[in-house]
């Protein structure tokens, strides 16, 4: 569906020969009897019923069907195929640091990476200490509950340090409006409209939300977890002078809380003295 969705709007005019949805193909047996009957070379280890589906791309792993059909039984540890189990993974945590322009990773312990060399280097680091395993039912576009297996090492790492150096370069504001449009802009990649002019306004979006997104942060990686222990930027728009707990010399004057209390205060006391009234 993906696949043919983004072919139309390519080229409008393709036409889409789908054998599985027009033929009578409707098992592995019946694929492989076709393909012997047509001298159409298979593999030897896909002539055996496979436990699972998998998936794969340098984002993630997905795993789906036949043993992880019912979504009450755990999934057997051979499914995980990109990380390992976090109970043994290493015992010392592993600290790294990544560095971000414009909302893009582009280095790792201050090395510049293309995208993907960035995306790799973090599957590793990831899948080494047990990163990114999700069991996940999932509600599929064309209606059916689908239980998978997912694993994303490199993405939740990423995922991890994005949000971290967002928290001190993205406004309130902006933060919260762009994290309202998520879900929207990721269900329409999840059904197949990248090429909608509704993602492509998102897309817009988001590009302008990243302009000051630049620093770095480093993280923690340790038994399957991730988590941020630092950032920096030059765009940074943390004060410590306003938010210091001691003398701020003039930064922050507490009196001010007053006002905007009230003003705040003030539809819920007139809720209250309603309220009130009405006892």
């Amino acid at each position: 569906m993906r696949f043919e969705l983004s072919a139309y709007a390519l080229n409008p005019d393709i036409r889409v020969i789908a054998p599985w949805r027009e033929w009578n193909l409707t098992s592995r047996t019946r694929l492989l009897e076709f393909a012997e009957q047509n001298q159409i070379p298979v593999a030897k280890d896909k002539r055996g019923e496979a436990p699972f589906s998998v998936d794969a791309n340098l984002l993630h792993t997905s795993s789906e069907g036949k043993v992880l059909e019912n979504p009450a039984e755990p999934a057997p540890d051979y499914v995980y195929q990109r990380t390992v189990n976090p109970e043994d993974a290493p015992n010392e945590p592993e600290y790294i640091e990544v560095s971000f322009e414009r909302g893009d990773a582009v280095a790792i312990n201050g090395e510049a990476m293309s995208p993907a060399t960035v995306l790799t280097k973090l599957n590793e680091l990831g899948g080494k200490h047990g990163i990114g395993r999700l069991d996940f039912v999932e509600n599929r576009f064309v209606g059916m509950k689908s239980r998978g297996i997912y694993e994303t090492p490199g993405g939740t790492v990423l995922l991890e340090a994005h949000r971290g150096i967002e928290q001190i370069t993205l406004d309130s504001g902006a933060g919260h409006l762009k994290d309202s449009i998520m879900p929207r802009y990721a269900e329409l990649i999840y059904n197949g409209f990248w090429f909608s002019p509704e993602r492509e306004m998102l897309q817009a979006l988001i590009d302008k939300s990243q302009e000051f997104v630049t620093g770095t942060v480093r993280l923690k990686l340790y038994k399957g977890a991730v988590q941020t222990v630092g950032r920096w930027s030059d765009y940074s728009l943390y004060s410590e002078a306003h938010v210091t707990f001691e003398d701020d010399a003039g930064a922050y004057d507490q009196k001010d809380a007053a006002g905007f209390i009230k003003l705040n205060a003030l539809r819920l006391r007139l809720l209250g003295m309603r309220r009130k009234r009405l006892q």
